[in-house]
Protein backbone atom coordinates (compact mmCIF):
# COMPACT_ATOMS: atom_id res chain seq x y z
CA UNK A 1 0.00 0.00 0.00
CA UNK A 2 1.14 3.52 -1.17
CA UNK A 3 0.69 6.22 1.54
CA UNK A 4 -0.27 9.43 0.53
CA UNK A 5 3.35 10.90 1.28
CA UNK A 6 4.43 8.46 -1.19
CA UNK A 7 2.24 9.29 -3.80
CA UNK A 8 3.75 12.83 -3.34
CA UNK A 9 7.28 11.85 -3.16
CA UNK A 10 6.83 10.42 -6.42
CA UNK A 11 4.83 12.52 -8.42
CA UNK A 12 7.20 15.61 -7.19
CA UNK A 13 10.36 13.34 -8.71
CA UNK A 14 8.44 12.35 -11.98
CA UNK A 15 7.59 16.23 -12.34
CA UNK A 16 11.16 17.43 -12.02
CA UNK A 17 12.60 14.60 -13.87
CA UNK A 18 10.07 15.71 -16.58
CA UNK A 19 11.07 18.84 -16.65
CA UNK A 20 15.04 18.04 -16.49
CA UNK A 21 13.85 16.28 -19.84
CA UNK A 22 12.64 18.94 -21.12
CA UNK A 23 15.29 21.25 -20.50
CA UNK A 24 18.01 18.99 -21.42
CA UNK A 25 16.39 18.34 -24.86
CA UNK A 26 15.39 22.13 -25.60
CA UNK A 27 17.50 23.37 -28.93
CA UNK A 28 19.94 26.02 -27.82
CA UNK A 29 19.87 29.11 -30.73
CA UNK A 30 23.17 31.49 -30.74
CA UNK A 31 23.54 34.37 -33.52
CA UNK A 32 25.55 37.43 -34.55
CA UNK A 33 25.66 39.63 -36.94
CA UNK A 34 27.78 42.97 -37.61
CA UNK A 35 25.99 45.73 -36.08
CA UNK A 36 25.22 48.74 -38.47
CA UNK A 37 23.82 46.72 -41.89
CA UNK A 38 21.13 47.32 -43.64
CA UNK A 39 19.34 44.17 -43.87
CA UNK A 40 16.21 45.72 -45.34
CA UNK A 41 18.47 45.89 -48.79
CA UNK A 42 18.55 42.57 -49.30
CA UNK A 43 16.00 40.78 -51.52
CA UNK A 44 17.77 37.27 -53.17
CA UNK A 45 20.24 34.76 -52.03
CA UNK A 46 22.29 31.73 -53.27
CA UNK A 47 23.14 28.16 -52.03
CA UNK A 48 26.95 28.28 -52.18
CA UNK A 49 29.06 25.22 -50.25
CA UNK A 50 31.97 25.59 -48.06
CA UNK A 51 35.24 24.18 -49.85
CA UNK A 52 36.24 21.11 -48.06
CA UNK A 53 33.54 20.61 -45.66
CA UNK A 54 31.64 17.67 -45.25
CA UNK A 55 27.87 17.66 -45.46
CA UNK A 56 25.41 15.44 -44.30
CA UNK A 57 23.91 12.37 -46.49
CA UNK A 58 22.17 13.91 -49.53
CA UNK A 59 18.20 13.47 -47.82
CA UNK A 60 19.45 15.00 -44.81
CA UNK A 61 21.42 17.84 -46.65
CA UNK A 62 18.55 18.68 -48.62
CA UNK A 63 15.69 18.76 -45.21
CA UNK A 64 18.06 21.26 -43.84
CA UNK A 65 18.37 23.85 -47.28
CA UNK A 66 14.50 23.41 -47.07
CA UNK A 67 13.70 24.23 -43.59
CA UNK A 68 16.25 27.05 -44.52
CA UNK A 69 14.65 28.01 -47.99
CA UNK A 70 11.15 28.36 -45.83
CA UNK A 71 12.64 30.71 -43.26
CA UNK A 72 14.42 32.98 -45.59
CA UNK A 73 10.75 33.29 -47.94
CA UNK A 74 8.96 34.05 -44.60
CA UNK A 75 11.76 36.63 -44.50
CA UNK A 76 10.97 37.85 -47.70
CA UNK A 77 14.32 36.75 -49.55
CA UNK A 78 13.94 35.34 -52.95
CA UNK A 79 16.20 32.15 -54.15
CA UNK A 80 18.01 32.60 -57.25
CA UNK A 81 21.00 31.91 -59.33
CA UNK A 82 21.68 34.90 -61.09
CA UNK A 83 23.06 38.25 -59.02
CA UNK A 84 22.08 37.30 -55.62
CA UNK A 85 22.50 40.09 -52.46
CA UNK A 86 23.74 37.47 -50.51
CA UNK A 87 25.41 33.81 -50.14
CA UNK A 88 23.92 31.63 -47.74
CA UNK A 89 25.79 28.05 -46.88
CA UNK A 90 25.61 26.08 -43.95
CA UNK A 91 27.47 23.37 -42.23
CA UNK A 92 26.63 20.58 -40.14
CA UNK A 93 27.87 18.49 -36.94
CA UNK A 94 26.22 15.66 -35.43
CA UNK A 95 28.18 14.30 -31.87
CA UNK A 96 26.70 11.60 -29.93
CA UNK A 97 25.80 11.74 -25.96
CA UNK A 98 24.78 9.26 -23.47
CA UNK A 99 21.47 10.22 -21.49
CA UNK A 100 20.63 8.73 -18.43
CA UNK A 101 17.08 7.83 -16.84
CA UNK A 102 16.96 6.65 -13.23
CA UNK A 103 13.74 5.57 -11.74
CA UNK A 104 13.29 4.63 -7.80
CA UNK A 105 10.00 3.12 -6.27
CA UNK A 106 9.40 1.81 -3.07
CA UNK A 107 10.79 3.00 0.34
CA UNK A 108 8.40 5.25 2.79
CA UNK A 109 8.92 7.21 5.45
CA UNK A 110 8.50 6.68 8.97
CA UNK A 111 8.04 8.69 12.52
CA UNK A 112 5.91 12.03 13.73
CA UNK A 113 6.83 15.40 14.92
CA UNK A 114 9.82 15.54 12.63
CA UNK A 115 11.58 12.65 13.93
CA UNK A 116 11.73 9.60 11.62
CA UNK A 117 13.48 8.53 8.96
CA UNK A 118 13.57 6.25 5.80
CA UNK A 119 12.86 2.69 5.69
CA UNK A 120 11.76 0.10 3.65
CA UNK A 121 13.01 -1.54 0.20
CA UNK A 122 13.75 0.80 -2.04
CA UNK A 123 15.11 0.15 -5.91
CA UNK A 124 16.16 2.21 -8.65
CA UNK A 125 16.42 1.31 -12.31
CA UNK A 126 18.75 3.52 -14.65
CA UNK A 127 19.81 3.10 -18.15
CA UNK A 128 21.52 4.71 -20.94
CA UNK A 129 20.42 5.84 -25.00
CA UNK A 130 23.30 7.08 -27.33
CA UNK A 131 21.26 9.87 -28.67
CA UNK A 132 22.54 12.31 -31.57
CA UNK A 133 23.03 15.63 -31.08
CA UNK A 134 23.28 17.84 -33.61
CA UNK A 135 24.31 21.39 -34.25
CA UNK A 136 23.03 23.41 -37.93
CA UNK A 137 25.29 26.75 -38.24
CA UNK A 138 24.04 28.97 -41.00
CA UNK A 139 26.46 31.84 -42.52
CA UNK A 140 24.78 34.65 -44.47
CA UNK A 141 27.42 36.30 -46.90
CA UNK A 142 26.87 39.66 -48.34
CA UNK A 143 28.07 39.13 -51.90
CA UNK A 144 29.16 42.75 -52.79
CA UNK A 145 31.12 43.11 -50.19
CA UNK A 146 32.25 39.57 -49.81
CA UNK A 147 31.65 40.12 -45.65
CA UNK A 148 29.58 37.50 -43.43
CA UNK A 149 27.03 39.72 -42.07
CA UNK A 150 24.98 36.89 -39.82
CA UNK A 151 25.49 33.43 -38.36
CA UNK A 152 23.33 31.61 -36.37
CA UNK A 153 23.87 28.12 -34.78
CA UNK A 154 21.19 25.83 -33.93
CA UNK A 155 21.97 22.89 -31.36
CA UNK A 156 20.17 19.88 -30.67
CA UNK A 157 18.12 20.08 -34.09
CA UNK A 158 18.53 16.62 -35.80
CA UNK A 159 17.33 14.51 -33.21
CA UNK A 160 18.24 10.54 -33.11
CA UNK A 161 16.92 9.89 -37.02
CA UNK A 162 14.85 6.85 -36.34
CA UNK A 163 11.94 8.84 -37.46
CA UNK A 164 12.03 10.83 -40.29
CA UNK A 165 9.00 12.74 -39.49
CA UNK A 166 10.60 14.00 -36.40
CA UNK A 167 13.89 14.66 -37.61
CA UNK A 168 11.99 17.19 -40.56
CA UNK A 169 9.95 18.51 -37.48
CA UNK A 170 12.95 19.25 -35.77
CA UNK A 171 14.49 21.17 -38.62
CA UNK A 172 11.55 23.43 -38.97
CA UNK A 173 11.25 24.36 -35.56
CA UNK A 174 14.84 24.83 -34.93
CA UNK A 175 15.21 26.93 -38.10
CA UNK A 176 12.33 29.28 -37.11
CA UNK A 177 13.91 29.49 -33.79
CA UNK A 178 17.02 30.22 -35.13
CA UNK A 179 15.64 32.93 -37.98
CA UNK A 180 12.86 34.68 -35.67
CA UNK A 181 15.26 37.77 -34.90
CA UNK A 182 16.34 37.59 -38.62
CA UNK A 183 16.82 40.59 -39.70
CA UNK A 184 18.10 41.82 -36.48
CA UNK A 185 15.76 44.56 -34.91
CA UNK A 186 16.76 48.30 -36.31
CA UNK A 187 17.95 50.36 -33.60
Amino acid sequence: MIKAGGIFRMSLVAGLLLAWCAIASAQEIRFNYVQGTDFSRYKTYKWVRVPRAQYPNQILDEQIMRAIDGQLALKGLSKTEDNPDLYVTYQAAVNQEKQWNSFSSGGDYWGWGGWGGWGGMQTTTTTSQTINIGTVSCDIYDVATKKQIWRGDATKTLGSGKDPRKVEKNLNKAMAKLFKKYPPPVK
